[in-house]
Formats: structure tokens, C-alpha cells, sequence
């Protein structure tokens, strides 16, 4: 069982001389970061109807001790205990509300270093864990490539709150997609469920994934067990896609927030594990000449742009109705906001352009290599791993309807074609936009 322990105070001045080595620590065998939809397993169906974590087994919150401080960085320590009993799990740690770049450490090595401070992000922590008592470091420092979010401000906060760990038996669902769309007779919804699952043991083991989904009248509409065999070290997909029939009365979208309710769930031995609560609302938003359509008609988008995430959940909602009495139905945020935001704009029918933490005004017109960072090819891994992470995050909130490589006038160029490559190559139907191209191809939306 994950368990806090706290670090004794004197250990302070043991850690205190090495906090200055941050800004220089940089190698690392593999990064432990992952790009994945944001979610966590329940051991109980009520509890992930209601986000109950308090009985999830191997869940803890991350509340860390500060143990050092010097020259603007600062070091983080928590410590977790694994037993032999999680011998059979995969330890993943979500990040978020951290306000400066950071490195992260498990037992004195560097598994990570993330340079953007604003975008949550998930840790696969397994393979750098042993039995026993285990240091889990974070060190706060400035971000290597801070010309990447100039101007961008987000509401004050509660440093680590929303961080936590949480255990995934070693064959689990890794991720997911979702969507409810429209079917080719317009007449009911399709379902289109991918479940992706991964076999972390060196053997094959079969799994058993499943599904039920609620239309937003309470009445079951459809479930269903499949059964998959993997290989070891190995993953693949399970399809759902059943005809969801009298769906039309509940079409979601401008200001109308109908909402499905589905689980994913494991079943093994005859028992159900590891519960997925999801929502998602019917219709699909198609772009093709330069215009939106939903249900084969034009969708006039009313933007409000800037709009981010106030400090909680409760004052951003009444940010978000305060903006559809003023007439908007789509707001455009400069960075990824918290999973909480995006459900808000399910809940409420808000459309939502997503946008990458990429903002970077100074020198933008210089198209000189390195001239602006856009066009700077060393940092070409910094932009995918931003646009990746946006992506990941949002693409299975019925909200999203487009994605943008990063705030207008950020400059154009290599990095910004790299982007664009891979949003298209991984996301064919929704659009990428991006308004600074300068009559360049990397946009959608001229």
C-alpha cells in the first residue's frame, strides 16, 4: 500500500547544497512522462459516479514536505512506501497547479524534466520504484524555455492541489477514445468506444473489458463484455461501436448539455475492477470549407477569447454561464485549463478550441532560423511534447472542437510545421488553427 512518510527536518541541509544542480541536470535514460486522457480507476461504481477517491486502494494525494530552498528553486519530498502486494500494479502520478518548470526525481534519479508550467502531466513511475520506502523529489526551478509562455498568466491557485498517485494492475486499460456521432442515415447515434489496453507482464494474459451507457434520462442503452488475449509487454485495442437508437431528443451543443453517462470496467474472475466513469454528448462538429457544421448545419461561433479557468471549479462556472448570457458559445483558452474546465463545458454545451501552452509574441515576425523560437529547430521536441500534451488531455470532451498550435502571434516556421504534421496525422477530422501563419499552409482556417 502507497504510504506518506514524513522526511525529518535535518535533512535539509543534506539536500540544500544540491539544489543549484537542477539548472544543470538535464540527462536521463528515458523520460517517465506520458500522454494520455486524465483519469483514474475506482474500485466501486458509486464512488466513480460521485469521484469518491477516499477508498480507491493505492490512491494518495501528493502533499510533499518542503526539505530545501536557495536561489529561486526549490526541492519538494514525498515518500511513498510499496509493499510486495504491488508487485502486480503500475504506479502513475499526476501533476498539476506545480506554477514553475520542474524536475522530477524517484530515489535520487532524474525521470523527468518538464519546462512548461502550466499543463497537467501523468508519470509512469514503475520502473524507477523498488520495494520499500521510495523519494519522490520534485524541484521547482525556472523553465529552460521561458520565451515559450511569455504573457500568459493563470488564476492564483493551491500549489499541488489535484496531484496524487494512483495503481493500475499491470494488465489495465492504458487509455481511451469516446465519441457519440450522428450514424450515416442520420436516424441514431453510433458509439464509438476505443479501449486501449496494455499487458505490462512477460506472459500472455487475456483481459476482459466492458462497458454500459445511460442516456441522460437514467435508462441503460447499451452494454457489453469483450475479451482480449495480449502478448507480453504488449497493448492493442478493443472496439465498442453498438447503435445507440432514439438519441435525437438529447443532441448536445450550443447551450444544450445533454449528457450520456458510460463506464468502462475490468472484469476478472467473475468480479468487476477498475471502474472509468465517462460522459459524453451526442453530435458531431464536422469543418469543411471553412466553416463548422453540426447536424449538417452551419454553426455560427460566437468566440470569447482568453477565457481561462478562475481558481476553482465554482467561480469558473459562473464565469462560463456569465459568457453565454453575453451571447458566446465557444471559448478559446490560451493554454490547457484543469480536466474540471473541460467537464464544465460538457455540463454546460460550450464549445471549446483548445490551444497548447505556446506563447511567444517577442521577435515573431523574424523569420530568420532561431530568429523566432517557431522557427528555432532545437526546440522542435519542446513544441511537440506542448501540442502532444494538449491533445492527450482534451480530445474526448464533446466540448472540443478544434485545436490550436498556440496564442496568435507566436511566430511561424520549422517547429510550427512539425506541430501541425503531427495534430493532422493523428486527428484527420477536427481542424487545427492557428492565425499567424501569414497565408502559410499549417492551418485549417484561413
Amino acid at each position: 500500500m502507497l504510504k506518506t512518510t514524513i522526511f525529518h527536518s535535518n535533512m535539509k541541509k543534506l539536500l540544500f547544497v544540491g539544489i543549484a544542480l537542477f539548472s544543470i541536470l538535464s540527462a536521463y535514460a528515458q523520460s517517465a512522462r506520458i500522454f494520455r486522457s486524465e483519469f483514474i480507476t475506482y474500485d466501486k461504481r458509486e464512488d466513480a459516479k460521485t469521484n469518491k477517491r477516499d477508498e480507491i486502494n493505492g490512491y494518495e494525494a501528493f502533499k510533499p514536505e518542503l526539505i530545501a530552498e536557495a536561489g529561486g528553486e526549490k526541492r519538494f519530498l514525498q515518500k511513498i512506501h510499496i509493499d510486495a502486494t504491488r508487485n502486480d500494479y503500475n504506479t502513475f502520478f499526476h501533476l498539476e497547479n506545480i506554477g514553475m518548470a520542474y524536475t522530477l526525481l524517484v530515489n535520487n534519479t532524474i525521470v523527468a524534466e518538464v519546462e512548461d508550467p502550466f499543463t497537467p502531466a501523468d508519470f509512469m513511475l514503475s520502473q524507477y520504484l523498488r520495494q520499500g520506502v521510495n523519494e519522490i523529489i520534485i524541484g521547482l526551478r525556472q523553465s529552460k524555455t521561458p520565451q515559450l509562455q511569455e504573457d500568459i498568466v493563470k488564476a492564483k491557485f493551491q500549489q499541488f492541489d489535484n496531484c496524487y498517485f494512483f495503481i493500475q494492475r499491470r494488465l489495465a486499460v492504458r487509455d481511451f477514445e469516446i465519441a457519440l456521432e450522428p450514424d450515416s442515415t442520420r436516424q441514431y447515434a453510433k458509439l464509438k468506444l476505443d479501449v486501449i489496453v496494455a499487458n505490462d507482464f512477460n506472459y500472455n494474459e487475456t483481459i476482459q473489458v466492458g462497458f454500459d451507457i445511460y442516456d441522460p434520462k437514467g435508462k441503460l442503452k447499451e452494454y457489453s463484455v469483450n475479451e482480449l488475449e495480449l502478448g507480453g509487454r504488449s497493448q492493442d485495442t478493443l472496439r465498442f461501436n453498438p447503435d445507440i437508437y432514439h438519441s435525437y431528443g438529447f443532441k448536445w451543443g450550443n447551450g444544450k448539455a445533454p449528457l450520456y453517462d458510460v463506464m468502462i470496467y475490468i472484469k476478472r474472475n467473475g468480479m468487476l475492477w477498475e471502474y472509468i466513469p465517462l460522459k459524453v454528448g451526442f453530435g458531431k462538429t464536422v469543418f469543411r470549407d471553412g466553416k463548422f457544421y453540426r447536424f449538417d448545419n452551419v454553426l455560427q461561433l460566437k468566440k470569447h477569447e482568453h477565457f481561462n479557468a478562475a481558481e476553482d471549479p465554482k467561480k469558473t462556472a459562473i464565469a462560463i454561464d456569465q459568457a453565454k448570457l453575453k451571447g458566446y458559445n465557444t471559448l478559446c483558452p490560451d493554454f490547457p485549463q484543469p480536466k474540471w474546465f473541460y467537464d464544465l463545458c460538457d455540463e454546460k454545451g460550450m464549445f471549446v478550441i483548445d490551444c497548447a501552452c505556446i506563447s511567444s509574441p517577442t521577435n515573431s515576425d523574424n523569420r530568420a532560423v532561431g530568429g523566432t523560437p517557431a522557427n528555432d529547430p532545437k526546440l522542435v521536441n519542446e513544441y511537440l511534447e506542448r501540442v502532444k500534451a494538449m491533445y492527450y488531455r482534451s480530445r474526448n470532451h464533446s466540448c472540443v472542437i478544434a485545436f490550436k498550435l498556440a496564442v496568435a502571434n507566436s511566430g511561424n516556421g520549422y517547429n510550427m510545421y512539425k506541430a501541425y504534421e503531427w495534430l493532422k496525422s493523428i486527428e484527420p477530422e477536427r481542424p487545427v488553427i492557428y492565425e499567424s501563419t501569414d497565408g502559410e499552409w499549417n492551418t485549417d482556417l484561413e
